[in-house]
């Protein structure tokens, strides 16, 4: 499923989250000091903190790192100041991406997403230039052994949700970025993961197979593994095997 984000993509590879765990507690730790330092430590009246804390811990990310990335954030530790920057990219055979970075050095961080476009036959565009094709959604993911896709919707319908699909393994249920919050509240106890996500809009997805599906998982690899990078969306939609053997 394009435009899933790539806390969905890793966790649905078992294994992967074990061999990657450091890098991704270094993200997550980052979204939580922004989201501290933007809204405050409490995370009851910050809905951007508490989806960062829901994705720690659908990571199994210790409290105490979690604790420590809100102090650093509010400034009772001494941290990093992260920018939030969003680049938007074309790649192979007409894919486009959007790429969710926090960075302390945007000059350094631009040139080398930049030159990963570059090696990949692909370029950066600027701002809107791809972003049009994407819906901004809040999407929060629910595993269906919890409860059943009617009663699901009974109860996000009348939160604030707007439509839920079948992911697999998840219902996704979806909602604009405003109304992500009092979702989150409503289905605490299904313990929800997810956040605010760009999800390419059907018409725009772009069917992709052979060298060229590769060449975009690979370039969406490249893309995902890099430090500065919290989330990679992208409107191609790639054949399982690719994924599995060069995606993210």
């Amino acid at each position: 499923m394009s435009g899933h984000s790539k806390w969905s993509t890793i966790k649905r590879k078992k294994g992967a989250l074990d061999a990657q765990r450091g890098k991704i507690f270094t993200k997550i730790a980052r979204e939580i000091m922004v989201a501290a330092k933007d809204g405050g430590g409490d995370p009851a009246g910050n809905p951007r903190l508490r989806t960062a804390l829901l994705a720690a811990r659908a990571a199994n990310m210790p409290k105490e790192n979690q604790e420590r990335a809100i102090k650093k954030g509010t400034g009772e530790l001494a941290g990093v100041t992260f920018e939030n920057v969003l680049y938007e990219g074309r790649g192979p055979g007409g894919s486009c991406f959007i790429v969710e970075v926090l960075t302390d050095n945007k000059n350094r961080t631009v040139a080398e997403i930049r030159t990963a476009f570059g090696k990949s036959g692909g370029e950066m565009v600027s701002s809107g230039a791809v972003a049009w094709m994407f819906d901004h959604k809040g999407v929060l993911e629910v595993p269906k052994a919890k409860i059943s896709e009617e009663a699901l919707m009974e109860r996000a319908l009348g939160a604030g949700g707007e439509d839920i699909q079948d992911w697999g393994e998840t219902w996704a249920i979806m909602s604009s970025p405003s109304d992500l919050a009092g979702l989150q509240t409503e289905l605490a106890d299904l313990e929800p993961s997810g956040g605010v996500q760009w999800i390419a809009k059907p018409e725009n997805e772009k069917a992709l197979d052979g060298d060229v599906a590769v060449s975009v998982a690979k370039l969406w690899a490249k893309l995902d593994e890099h430090d500065d990078v919290q989330s990679c969306y992208t409107n191609a939609t790639l054949p399982d095997e690719v994924m599995e053997e060069h995606g993210p």
